[in-house]
């Protein structure tokens, strides 16, 4: 089944159980989804890994607003947003092990022939779609820096 089925199935149980605020964060992703499709005329039913980067693009966002929210005391959308990212969190794959991103990150350097910072891109380029979801790109681009520098 795809990851897009799976969340309407879901949102299709947060209504049965009357869980409203599961509810809306689950119609959230299927907006955000159904905009893409919109927007750019395909459908997204067999596309997991661009369903994969939408719902991690959605975290990313919610993450950010963490800490806005922190800095301005706002403890009560700091737990909403927290709320939204439990809910979105299992719809995407597990994550990789500090470990298994370095390792990812020592062999895209060699097969880019990276040299220095300037080829970052390069590197960027290869672990990307390996990582989409699995990572947060931020640390994997600073770890590239580092091997890099």
């Amino acid at each position: 089944m795809s990851l897009k089925q799976t969340i309407t199935d879901d949102m299709k149980n947060a209504m049965r159980a009357g869980d409203k605020p599961r509810l809306g964060v689950i119609r959230l992703t299927t907006a955000a989804i159904k905009q893409i499709e919109v927007d750019e005329r395909i459908d997204l039913q067999e596309d997991d890994t661009r369903v994969i980067s939408i719902i991690d693009k959605m975290i990313k966002q919610r993450r950010e607003s963490i800490s806005q929210f922190e800095k301005a005391s706002r403890d009560d959308l700091v737990k909403q947003e927290e709320f939204e990212i439990t809910v979105l969190q299992p719809y995407l794959p597990a994550a990789l092990s500090a470990d298994e991103i370095e390792s990812l990150v020592n062999e895209a350097i060699e097969k880019s022939g990276a040299a220095s910072i300037k080829d970052m891109g390069k590197v960027m380029g290869i672990l990307k779609p390996q990582m989409a979801g699995r990572a947060d790109m931020g640390k994997v681009s600073q770890t590239i820096k580092a091997r890099l520098s």
